[in-house]
């Protein structure tokens, strides 16, 4: 059985710059085909804009607020939202909120740096 406690996985950051704390993927479980990461968007700081190829990604925001783009369409985002990003759709978050930007990320297939696409400087 694999459970992994958030405050015991070490964070390290991802090619697009977030601060992630991989819970479940294959580097550290059974999962084989999926990964799921809390990540970390600090007061007024964002991701690079970037794909993936291959991976479809979910976002599930779970603490502070922020502004989302996917290709050319940008919304609000807040505690609550689940957001989908398809294979291959450019995407950027930031932190719009007075507080950390916290979401859960769940990638099929695992997240892997050799899948992201940086689109920005």
């Amino acid at each position: 059985m694999d459970i992994k406690n958030l405050n015991d996985v070490p964070a390290f950051i991802t090619k697009d710059g977030s601060e992630i704390r991989e819970l479940l993927a294959h580097r550290n479980s059974a999962i084989r085909h999926q990964s799921l990461a809390e990540a970390r968007v600090p007061v007024g700081g964002s991701t690079q804009e970037h794909f993936h190829p291959r991976a479809e990604e979910i976002y599930f925001i779970t603490a502070g607020s922020g502004q989302m783009r996917i290709e050319n369409e940008t919304r609000d985002v807040n505690i609550g939202d689940a957001i989908g990003i398809p294979p291959g759709q450019k995407h950027k978050i930031w932190n719009t909120g007075e507080g950390v930007l916290k979401l859960l990320c769940c990638c099929a297939p695992a997240y892997e740096h050799d899948d992201t696409v940086i689109t920005e400087t």
